[in-house]
């Protein structure tokens, strides 16, 4: 077991935490027969199993054409395939958090590449829409096992949060590189294999992931305590269902027909009754608690709001480049690199900034370079200007990622380590939830600004300019059958009605993303008003044993009172690890702000659990030592 060893006196526990600090939760137990792993190859093990699953979210978008005249799917069987992986992934991802925190992150996640493989080995054989569209499904579940999984050991391996914050650069970065090359992985395979080899493509990467992982990555549990709550995750996945596909219906067009307004409602529903069930529960399965922290809760409302714009401008931004400005779909691959590129240096560069800036004004920066990409990019037109094209998508990308960078690290931060793959499912989910609105919000208010400029056209019916206002893609196809002057009166008008569509668009984003700005300013000011992990380990053991020790009974979670010397394991926030290869690399020196919080973190610690293991009787002076301590130092966590 990994942790913090004192033998028995004081002086021994408090020089072997001035060597090791947080190292009790980073270092998990040898394994004979085993190497010492470093926690940065452990990170590439993660990234590249994350790296796949975000290829996969946009790979088929290029196989589409391909998938459609092979299989001949009708046009919802069509929306189905495409939509069938996110919608499943964002549904489960709460719930296979959370159970990774019961049964093990590692074994979740390896769970999760068997399953991703055979999914994909399924799918790429897909006979029939039908068979496909079940494939692209269980990809969803298999997704839903390995996102959260790999952030919630990421925030297991690296305690100090400095270190963190670094990892996390390289884990959204790794994230970015995969969401950019899909389109272009997949035109590639297309253009020597038939549209199945998008998803064959996996079995080797998850095959190599499964034997690396099985062998390198660390297992780490949560709190055990109490039954799992299997009904609120069923409820939990049911409604989020709901909720997502009434938000990806109403952004095709559809606000207020019966297939949003039912879905919607009920997962609504739904998701009341599961905070309501969280509430009440002694052992829930998710603290609300801890999502209604200030830093937290902000956190994820900023993530929603990010990637709502994100996703929006990135729809808008692909009909631009190839329906007005005329470019191939690699050309438009290619010019919207830049913005992926940006993102990539806002990741590496993220951990630099968060030191320097703090969690407030990084999210706060983050927001204001996307505010100005947007606005600048106002000032394209029916033209090509590749310089403000391309120094507009650069800023997009540096202010988008250095946004997401310090929400998720000001989120991993405020969540116990023991309910990690807990708060990691949320962040997802948020992320999950925001690009759905992205579409539907971002893509009605285009529509709203589009559509009046096609039904002024003379010499076009208007059953023809109806067709027409749907989308410039097929205002093009109406004026290509209408022919002549008209068509080509209806086409210019189209094209222009779009590029003034997608002004407004721009701007409404801007104040969507201004709102984000106001709400970064609710976020920490620096890095060392967060909670640490020691605090955070030590307050809970305190209130564990404020609420459940009594005299000569059972010691507060995470501690076992020591016998004649004999050695005590900390385990921070009920963090268990079991056995598993060594995670080694030096934790970077604490400030000495941090240094004092942690001496007073061992010092109520240690008073917390000589009161619960005191006399037979209890003593009430140590009990009271360790309920004044503890209760001081929540109240710090979760009050930044």
């Amino acid at each position: 077991m990994s942790g913090t060893t004192a033998a028995g006196a004081g002086a021994g526990e408090t020089a072997d935490s001035s060597a090791h600090g947080a190292a009790r939760s980073v270092t998990a137990a040898a394994t004979p027969g085993r190497p010492h792993i470093s926690r940065w190859t452990v990170l590439v093990v993660l990234c590249a199993s994350l790296l796949l699953v975000a290829l996969d979210a946009t790979v088929l978008h290029v196989a589409v054409p391909a998938v459609s005249e092979q299989l001949r799917p009708g046009s919802v069987e069509l929306l189905w395939i495409v939509d069938a992986y996110p919608l499943v992934c964002a549904s489960l991802l709460i719930l296979f958090g959370t159970l990774g925190d019961r049964i093990g992150r590692r074994r979740v996640l390896l769970f999760g590449y068997a399953f991703f493989a055979g999914a994909s080995a399924l799918a790429a054989y897909a006979q029939t829409p039908g068979m496909l569209i079940g494939a692209r499904a269980l990809l969803g579940v298999g997704g839903a096992m390995i996102m959260p999984a790999t952030l919630s050991i990421l925030r297991h391996v690296f305690p100090d949060r400095r270190e963190r914050a670094l990892a996390i650069g390289i884990w959204s970065a790794v994230a970015a590189v995969g969401a950019a090359v899909g389109p272009l992985v997949g035109g590639l395979l297309l253009e020597h294999f038939w549209w199945g080899s998008v998803f064959l493509v996996n079995l080797p990467l998850m095959a190599a992931g499964l034997l690396v992982g099985r062998w390198l990555l660390p297992e780490s549990t949560g709190s055990r305590e109490g039954p799992w709550d299997v009904l609120g995750a069923v409820v939990a996945a049911g409604g989020l269902f709901g909720v997502i596909l009434g938000v990806k219906h109403a952004g095709g067009g559809h606000p207020f027909t019966p297939g949003t307004v039912v879905p919607l409602a009920a997962g609504l529903l739904l998701l009341g009754f599961f905070v309501r069930r969280q509430r009440r529960r002694t052992y829930p399965l998710i603290d609300v608690r801890t999502v209604a922290r200030r830093a937290f809760g902000t956190a994820v409302g900023c993530i929603v709001l990010t990637v709502l714009a994100l996703v929006g401008l990135a729809l808008i931004a692909a009909q631009y480049l190839q329906l007005v400005l005329g470019f191939s779909p690699l050309q438009t691959g290619l010019r919207l690199l830049p913005l992926s590129l940006a993102a990539i240096a806002a990741g590496l560069a993220g951990s630099r900034l968060l030191g320097v800036l703090g969690p407030r004004r990084m999210v706060g920066l983050g927001f204001v370079l996307t505010i100005a990409a947007v606005l600048s990019l106002t000032g394209l037109g029916g033209e090509d200007r590749p310089v403000l094209l391309v120094g507009g998508f650069v800023l997009l990308g540096f202010g988008l990622e250095t946004t997401l960078f310090g929400c998720y690290e000001s989120m991993l931060n405020e969540a116990p380590p023991s309910r990690s793959g807990g708060a990691a499912a949320i962040g997802e989910t948020a992320y999950q939830l925001g690009a759905g609105m992205g579409i539907a919000v971002l893509g009605s208010v285009m529509n709203a600004a589009y559509a009046p400029g096609v039904r002024d056209v003379h010499g076009v019916s208007a059953a023809a300019k109806g067709d027409a206002s749907h989308s410039l893609g097929e205002a093009y196809g109406v004026a290509a059958q209408v022919g002549g002057s008209a068509g080509n009166a209806l086409r210019s008008a189209a094209r222009e009605a779009f590029v003034h569509g997608m002004h407004v668009t721009l701007i409404a984003s801007a104040v969507l993303l201004l709102f984000g700005a106001l709400a970064a300013l609710r976020l920490p000011r620096s890095m060392e008003s967060g909670a640490s992990d020691e605090t955070t380990a030590t307050a809970e053991t305190a209130e564990a044993g404020e609420t459940g020790g009594t005299a000569g009974a059972e010691q507060p979670a995470g501690r076992t009172a020591p016998e004649n010397g004999q050695s005590v394991t900390a385990e921070a926030g009920d963090e268990r690890q079991t056995a598993s290869p060594s995670v080694s690399g030096r934790l970077p020196r604490q400030t000495a702000r941090s240094q004092e919080r942690a001496g007073t973190a061992r010092t109520a610690g240690a008073n917390g659990a000589d009161g619960a293991s005191g006399d037979g009787n209890g003593s009430g002076e140590g009990r009271g030592r360790e309920r004044g301590d503890g209760s001081g130092l929540l109240s710090g966590i979760t009050r930044p």
